[in-house]
């Protein structure tokens, strides 16, 4: 449900909706920043609700990060530039992001790569074809992996 201009929220709702709402889920500045100002507080209310939100843990950006990159490597099948990408974009720190990649099991994430290679291959219906190989590898590298990544996988599949 939208909230119009004429029904904007108190300092003391949008701080107890901000707690709530933080207590479910993992959130990052950015987005309670955004959903702050949706809400009709001002920048420098909305700053405060944020610095009572950082204070008392409710948000904290490595957690966020961390549950980001566990989320998109598991159930999106994103591979580490495409996530560093949308972290950033978040406005989450370098240090954070990368320490919450550090995190990632690697034998699980080139799982997942495998995974998305032999996906994308059975669905074009590979033929070995230089022209094949060419649309798994960008399709991996639109995922987010890296590209020495992609072709030790790519290359197993040549005869």
């Amino acid at each position: 449900m939208a909230r119009t201009a004429s029904h904007t929220l108190t300092y003391e709702q949008a701080l107890q909706r901000a707690t709530a709402l933080c207590s479910g889920s993992e959130h990052c500045v950015s987005d309670m920043m955004e959903k702050l100002s949706r809400w009709g507080l001002s920048r420098q209310e909305s700053e405060r609700v944020v610095d009572y939100l950082l204070g008392e843990k409710y948000i904290d950006e490595l957690r966020y990060a961390r549950a980001y990159v566990s989320d998109k490597v598991r159930f999106s099948h994103w591979g580490r530039v495409k996530i560093r990408a949308m972290l950033r974009m978040l406005r989450i720190s370098d240090a954070d992001i990368n320490e919450a990649l550090d995190d990632i099991d690697e034998q699980q994430y080139l799982s997942v790569l495998k995974d998305v290679i032999a996906a994308k291959r059975r669905s074009i219906g590979d033929d070995g074809s230089y022209a094949s190989r060419t649309k798994v590898i960008r399709f991996a590298l639109q995922r987010g992996f890296e590209m020495h990544e992609i072709v030790k996988f790519v290359s197993d599949y040549e005869d």
